[in-house]
């Protein structure tokens, strides 16, 4: 099993704490430093909060890091246009020499986009931008050299485009799709993706049998497609420093890790074992609290090494 560490600030976070967890990460042993792709907390009324663009972050970060993969999980498909995108994605892909991987989703935070004046459309409609979406990113990925890629869809036309983004990794960067929804989410990570992400760990063993099946109907081998979950973490040595840590959090923090696991590294490994015996190949671990280095430093130590041959 892998272990991802994903960022999610209680209150954002400047580039420069970015940067440090995304090299404690590294240091740590861990195969990967993802972020969210947000502009607001859960909290939209929290006016501590301070927004980062993930794609130019990772940017940075792929200069600044050496050896750990680094993504989104998972960039919103209202956010920008695909062309645009995928051009971005493959330019980080350069940047970091072959680590990057694009997690992405319909987009679901309403109240974000109203604050930004990002449209929100339906959920039915999110679902077939995304689907057009992944068509085109794949496809100015994949083209070759001395072709052209045209794309007539309902929202977004591409006309001979001979411009393709130059790429590290072939024949593309890794796609990630994921959500707890039964039918189109896994349709759409059968159809694009390299990896379903099953949301949190609750329920990942259904979700993840559903998702087979799904490639079974479309005539995908569902072995191609590998399994990640979310899942909060908090660690400590021992049991009461696992509740300092989760008391830092508040009772924002508390209430995401009613779903997680607040414990000694042998708890922790005990409940990844859990989600391993649920077919779970990767686990992207939530950190709210990004300036407890120490914490990133005790998994690394005591944890990563014992689920690597789960």
């Amino acid at each position: 099993m892998k272990l991802r560490v994903l960022m999610e600030p209680r209150h954002g976070a400047t580039y420069d704490r970015i940067v440090a967890m995304a090299k404690a990460t590294e240091e740590a042993g861990f195969d990967a430093f993802f972020r969210s792709d947000h502009y607001l907390g859960i909290d939209s009324t929290d006016s501590e909060y301070l927004p980062t663009d993930s794609w130019t972050t990772l940017g940075g970060l792929a200069r600044e890091t050496s050896t750990v993969k680094l993504g989104t999980l998972m960039t919103a498909g209202t956010y920008r246009n695909p062309a645009v995108l995928a051009i971005a994605v493959a330019s980080v892909d350069q940047m970091s020499g072959g680590r990057i991987c694009l997690g992405i989703g319909t987009g679901w935070y309403e109240r974000e986009h109203l604050a930004f004046g990002i449209p929100f459309p339906p959920i039915g409609e999110r679902f077939d931008r995304l689907d057009e979406a992944m068509q085109i990113i794949t496809g100015l990925w994949t083209t070759p050299h001395g072709d052209t890629f045209s794309f007539h869809g309902r929202f977004w036309q591409l006309d001979q485009c001979a411009n393709f983004p130059e790429l590290v990794q072939q024949p593309r960067p890794e796609i990630i799709i994921g959500g707890t929804g039964p039918r189109r989410t896994p349709l759409m990570a059968a159809r694009h993706a390299d990896e379903f992400n099953s949301g949190g760990g609750k329920g990942s063993r259904e979700r993840f049998e559903n998702a087979r099946r799904i490639c079974e109907e479309i005539g995908r081998d569902p072995a191609t497609l590998r399994m990640s979950a979310t899942y909060q973490v908090i660690c400590g040595s021992t049991r009461e420093e696992a509740q300092q840590r989760l008391a830092r959090l508040g009772p924002p923090g508390e209430r995401m890790l009613s779903g997680g696991v607040v414990g000694t590294p042998p708890e922790v490994i005990g409940s990844l074992e859990e989600l391993a015996h649920a077919g779970c190949e990767t686990v992207y671990l939530h950190i709210f609290d990004i300036d407890d280095l120490d914490h990133l430093r005790l998994i690394g130590s005591e944890v990563v090494p014992q689920v690597a041959s789960m």
